[in-house]
């Protein structure tokens, strides 16, 4: 190899460190009191709450929200099928639960970029 080879070897190598060092700040920068929790009923605002403090919320006294642990949960509603109950606890950016027969939905946003979990063709 000659001396100019070398100098681009040595280039690339710098440039990888710098980019993985920038996405791991990045990472870690990511701060859970930021999200929150946004609940909407029939379409209108009805609060917004943050992920970080734990909490029970009354929805209208129909749907029960436990907020606990960095995550969000329905913990009781009184629809029939109970779709929402069921439905896994969220706590990522853009994730939501939705309770199709009282008109909540319960998302969550914050400045957390969504990762790709799917493609479809």
């Amino acid at each position: 190899m000659k001396r100019n080879d070398w100098i681009l070897a040595a280039g690339v190598i710098v440039a990888a460190v710098l980019i993985f060092c920038v996405q791991l700040v990045t990472n870690l920068s990511f701060d859970e009191e930021q999200a929150v929790v946004l609940v909407t009923v029939k379409g209108g605002d009805f609060g917004s709450y943050r992920l970080s403090e734990d909490q029970t919320v009354d929805i209208d006294g129909k749907n029960t929200l436990v907020i606990k642990d960095g995550t969000a949960r329905m913990e009781k509603a009184d629809c029939p099928d109970q779709i929402c109950v069921h439905h896994r606890e969220i706590s990522r950016n853009g994730e939501s639960i939705i309770c199709l027969p009282n008109q909540v939905v319960v998302s969550v946003k914050s400045s957390e970029e969504s990762e790709l979990d799917g493609v479809a063709r």
